[in-house]
């Protein structure tokens, strides 16, 4: 199949089988509704797929809508739709200012623009002779809007295709488990890309012990071995770790005070860069103090390890080697993020430090080595959810590693090695751990066996989400079918946030058909209650998050 010569006139990469069957295939569904999943292994080229697809809808006159789920993928992306295709693509995300944004949409409705990409808003926009939809990275929870106008851009990616009458294409290395699903259940078809383009090699993943080690701002002795050698080596190295700043709370060693947010159930994050407290909930600040504001002791001391810590043990444990650190905080400036990627690329930092923003969408050719500063947050939370993300999260900061010529290696730390998700995640990889926990989901009823919908409720007043939730129950008692259940009114995971009160009322069911009338009903009862006029309610349909 021949492809567009992109813009610098160099030949598109040749396609491996996998990736020519791939396209084959959606071409062929062209003209008509069919859904896809591509699950491709980190490195295997989902990226090319899409371009060559883009490249048959815009040969045969029609337009193609592509989402992404993050406004730092979004120009990395783009750039490669441009360089391929030479023009005519939109690029659309929540940075741009209003100009930039009106002159986006009026080129997109006057046609001028047929490739149209963006996040997840873009699914609204104005796009005629639609012939293709495109959704990348589609587990990723950023394509859920959680709030105001509620609603799964993915979800309705699909419902848009269908309505258009061409196909979606659901990209993904770690495919959600409500994909996974509807594969299993015939409504999607699964195009699979188990090797990596250039024939690169899958990482090595080891777990590293942690226990009873000791650590330095969270690093082990075994994984800076690691480091030291891979950077002897003139190869690139990436630390990972999921949270910002500089420690996630402050602590008085004399009497024990907390840096509690004021306005939430939550701890103020330390950021010493910036001098601050800040809640990364309610984003309050106040100035980091130098002694206890409660009984005066200088003895305040920040416990566990933000990017900024890890930042600072790696620049003391390697002061010869160009370090660098992206976060939201190293990156809030507009253009920084692709300033410091061209860093990274013209081999300027070895040594990078990041978090979620480093996992998805990059491709690094020379970092062999990705280390995981602390993997176990997802394996003990009360989220049902949090094991799947944590997988998530794990495989695609470990495709990082080895993208070019030489091999790659992941050493994740862990106080719990013998946890049998962890142990079937090294072993099996992203589907045998997704089979392993989708038998747990099966056996406990949960998502994506049963459909939910959460009743969240917040007021300035502790006792009033309470009461509107309870009138909604006593209401609604006698009305539920069978196979319908109400859990709750509970107060939320956190209280309290934003110096407002809240708690929640889950409604779960078996099939939709059973669900959604009940919703209409529940909706009803919580307009007349009394209480409404003095509470902010929501309903948020297939819920993501429940705080």
């Amino acid at each position: 199949m021949e492809a567009a010569r992109p813009a610098d006139g160099s030949l598109p990469p040749v396609l491996h089988a996998e990736q020519a069957a791939a396209v084959q295939t959606v071409c062929g569904a062209l003209g008509g509704f069919a859904a896809f999943l591509l699950q491709g292994v980190t490195g295997s080229g989902k990226t090319e797929v899409y371009l060559r697809l883009a490249e048959q809808v815009l040969a045969r006159g029609n337009s193609v809508l592509v989402l992404v789920p993050e406004i730092a993928l979004t120009p990395q992306l783009a750039c490669r739709f441009v360089d391929r295709l030479g023009g005519g693509v939109a690029l659309l995300h929540s940075r741009l200012n209003d100009s930039e944004r009106e002159q986006a949409w009026q080129r997109v409705r006057l046609g001028r623009d047929r490739v149209v990409l963006g996040t997840r808003s873009t699914v609204l926009y104005p796009i005629d002779h639609l012939e293709l939809v495109i959704v990348d990275e589609e587990h990723d929870t950023s394509f859920k809007q959680q709030d105001g106008l509620r609603y799964s851009a993915r979800d309705l990616a699909v419902i848009r295709a269908r309505r258009a009458g061409c196909p979606v294409v659901l990209g993904s290395a770690t495919p959600s488990f409500e994909s996974l699903r509807n594969v299993e259940m015939g409504r999607y078809r699964r195009l699979w890309l188990r090797q990596r383009a250039g024939g690169a090699q899958p990482p090595e993943i080891r777990l590293l012990d942690i226990r009873d080690q000791p650590l330095r701002s969270g690093l082990s002795d075994p994984l800076l071995r690691e480091i030291g050698r891979t950077l002897a080596a003139g190869e690139q190295v990436m630390v990972f770790l999921n949270r910002r700043g500089y420690a996630p709370v402050l602590a008085c060693y004399a009497c024990g005070w907390l840096s509690d947010c004021p306005r939430c159930d939550a701890r103020q994050t330390v950021h010493r860069g910036q001098g601050l407290l800040w809640c990364h909930h309610c984003g309050s600040q106040r100035p980091l103090p130098t002694q206890c504001p409660v009984c005066g002791s200088l003895e305040l001391h920040p416990l566990g390890q933000g990017t900024e810590r890890i930042e600072q043990r790696l620049a003391a444990e390697f002061p010869d080697v160009s370090l660098i650190r992206i976060d939201r905080d190293a990156t809030a400036r507009k253009g920084s993020l692709d300033h410091l990627l061209e860093q990274v690329h013209a081999a300027g930092a070895v040594l990078l430090v990041g978090t979620q923003m480093l996992a998805k969408g990059h491709h690094f050719p020379r970092v062999t080595l990705v280390g995981v500063v602390d993997a176990d947050g997802g394996l003990f939370s009360a989220d049902f959810r949090a094991p799947e993300r944590m997988a998530q999260l794990l495989v695609q900061v470990a495709g990082r590693a080895g993208r070019g010529e030489k091999p790659g290696r992941v050493l994740i730390q862990t106080r719990y090695p013998e946890h049998p998700l962890l142990q079937v995640l090294v072993r099996e990889g992203y589907e045998g751990f997704a089979r392993a926990a989708l038998c747990e989901r099966a056996a406990a009823g949960w998502p994506p066996f049963s459909h939910q919908a959460l009743l969240r409720v917040e007021a300035t007043q502790a006792e009033r989400p309470q009461v509107f939730l309870q009138g909604v129950v006593d209401a609604l008692a006698g009305e539920l079918s069978e196979g319908v259940e109400l859990w709750g009114p509970v107060p939320a995971p956190m209280p309290r946030r934003q110096g407002r009160y809240r708690a929640h009322l889950l409604v779960q069911a078996g099939r939709r058909d059973l669900l959604h009338p009940l919703l209409d009903r529940l909706l009803s009862i919580a307009r007349a209650l009394p209480e409404a006029r003095r509470v902010r309610w929501s309903l948020d349909v297939d819920p993501v998050d429940g705080l």
